[in-house]
């Protein structure tokens, strides 16, 4: 096709939250920017008023919409009305490219372009993983339904971005080298995300920023504070930012463990605002793909401890002493040793020079669109 060619892309994905809600975000402004008429169907029965407002902003911008219809977590006996609504909203939006991020968005983006397929329109079906289905254990019941559905899908894919090398190699690893063409496009950042953040008068020790779900280890920060507390025989303060329905069970961790108001919950809100809140953020997560959140924080000149997981070693080097295992006591010495030698510590980072030239939005958004392109040629 044409290189100039403008495009009707429709980003589908289950819930508009975390990383891979930004991920489409930065996507659809760049995308829009470049000419093309884009849109977004996403369930609406995920977020609160933080991502209700992101979406209001989006949506003026947007020529196709944001269309919000009801969409299962799990897989159920629902998923057939569900689908068969957002069947009828994406068909409608008739796409040039259909976008499916996260396991739901990438099954039912794949299933509607092939039906699609049949009444004469053809989308190019792009997936995009953002680990979804691949956290789970390949020896598992629920890990072996998962990876099968994936093979099945891979037989209606016309290409699979994988944002690190991490999410590729799990790819095949646990469901098998893919049939489809893939290629790795790292997360990128807007220019003024390199501006430094300021740390605030009198701020906390550590920051946690994030979903409040196990995954993201919420649970292991408060734990790891409190053993910090005790090597380094001081009390700590902390402040977490975040939703989710776990929610109340990590404020009555914090407070079991008794730091009282020594550890501050806050509802969801911008990164950039919540990096001043503290001196050291930690990203203690159990499982990533390719986490935005850190990639912001270290752009603004954050100091960083984070598990290595994911893709997250591909950001800092595999032997940046930054690292740890998730797990508390390994984070809690990584807590010592930061607070110990805070500007040593924040002299390990990684280099600005070297996150603009490595994850860029920009850098982001043309690799994506060659894909999409490579696609559409060889439908046609």
């Amino acid at each position: 096709m044409p290189t100039g060619e403008k495009l009707r892309i429709v980003h589908c994905f289950r819930s508009p939250v975390g990383g891979i809600f930004r991920h489409v975000r930065d996507l659809c402004d760049a995308q829009r920017a470049a000419g093309h008429e884009v849109g977004i169907i996403c369930d609406s029965t995920t977020g609160g008023t933080y991502e209700a407002n992101l979406i209001a902003e989006l949506e003026p911008r947007l020529s196709l919409g944001v269309k919000r219809t009801p969409m299962q977590r799990h897989i159920g006996l629902g998923d057939l009305t569900a689908a068969r609504r957002a069947y009828g909203v994406v068909r409608g939006m008739r796409p040039d490219v259909l976008h499916g991020h996260g396991a739901k968005g990438g099954v039912y983006a794949r299933v509607f372009g092939s039906l699609m397929r049949l009444s004469g329109q053809k989308p190019a079906r792009i997936y995009s993983p953002h680990g979804g289905s691949l956290h789970y254990a390949a020896e598992t019941a629920t890990g072996r339904f998962f990876f099968s559905i994936e093979r099945m899908m891979d037989r209606l894919t016309d290409h699979i971005l994988f944002v690190s090398d991490y999410e590729r190699r799990t790819f095949e690893q646990k469901v098998g080298l893919p049939r489809a063409p893939f290629t790795l496009v790292y997360n990128g950042l807007t220019a003024d995300e390199f501006t430094p953040v300021r740390t605030m008068p009198g701020a906390a020790d550590f920051l946690y920023i994030g979903m409040m779900r196990d995954l993201k280890g919420p649970d292991l920060f408060i734990d790891a504070l409190a053993l910090a507390e005790k090597s380094l025989d001081r009390s700590l303060t902390a402040v977490m930012v975040g939703d989710g329905d776990d929610l109340g069970r990590y404020k009555r961790q914090a407070q079991d463990l008794g730091f009282g108001d020594r550890i501050r919950f806050l509802p969801a809100m911008p990164a950039r605002d919540a990096f001043s809140l503290a001196r050291i953020m930690v990203v203690p997560s159990r499982a990533e793909a390719m986490p935005y959140i850190v990639l912001e924080a270290l752009a603004a000149g954050r100091t960083l401890i984070a598990s290595s997981v994911g893709g997250i070693p591909e950001i800092f080097g595999e032997d940046s002493p930054a690292l740890t295992q998730p797990d508390c006591e390994a984070i809690a010495a990584k807590m010592h040793l930061a607070l110990s030698d805070h500007a040593a510590f924040h002299a390990i980072m990684p280099s600005l020079d070297d996150l603009r030239m490595r994850f860029g939005a920009d850098v982001m958004a043309a690799a994506i669109e060659t894909a999409y392109r490579a696609s559409l040629k060889a439908n046609r």
